[in-house]
């Protein structure tokens, strides 16, 4: 039996739309594999809609779920059991994070810290955006422009459209 190694690491599991479950889930309904192998369940999902989704498909499908941390077999009446009861507790986890976030930054908003990724677009290349844009030339023509300068971006990247009018827009909201 062969395994097929698949990573997300680094996307949250609160959604199904990761390419690599993505991948797997093909590989599952194509019948190029028998299960599915996590390390922790609640890096499978942490809904418990999702997960009852992806356990319906399993079944009509005829693969597992299997889950390390908790040595649960989805084909099993009681390891779906102990799935469905890890999942519920790995959403609940999820959203309670979610507002201790949210209490936090608005605790932290209202002493007065400025919340956000900071500026970081040079004084010169904004001036030139401003410059460029008084000519009349659109978006998509400004980002060219910038490119065809090399004209720093934020993150040393290229210039696009809508890096160029989220930028000016900004301004004319803050104005």
């Amino acid at each position: 039996m062969d395994v097929v190694w698949l990573c997300d690491e680094g996307l949250s599991a609160k959604s199904l739309n990761r390419p690599a479950l993505q991948e797997a889930l093909a590989l599952l309904k194509r019948g190029d594999a028998q299960a599915i192998v996590v390390s922790k369940l609640d890096r499978l999902s942490r809904s418990v809609q999702d997960f009852a989704g992806l356990l319906a498909v399993a079944r009509k499908q005829h693969w597992a779920v299997n889950a390390l941390n908790v040595g649960v077999d989805t084909t099993t009446p009681g390891g779906e059991l102990v799935a469905n009861v890890t999942a519920a507790v790995a959403q609940w986890e999820r959203r309670t994070i979610g507002e201790r976030t949210s209490v936090a930054l608005k605790a932290a908003q209202e002493r007065g810290v400025k919340l956000g990724r900071p500026r970081t677009i040079s004084k010169d290349a904004e001036a030139r955006v401003y410059e460029i844009r008084a000519l009349g030339l659109s978006y998509k023509r400004i980002a060219a422009q910038l490119n065809a300068e090399n004209v720093a971006t934020a993150h040393c990247g290229a210039w696009h459209a809508s890096t160029v009018s989220r930028l000016l827009n900004r301004d004319e909201a803050v104005a």
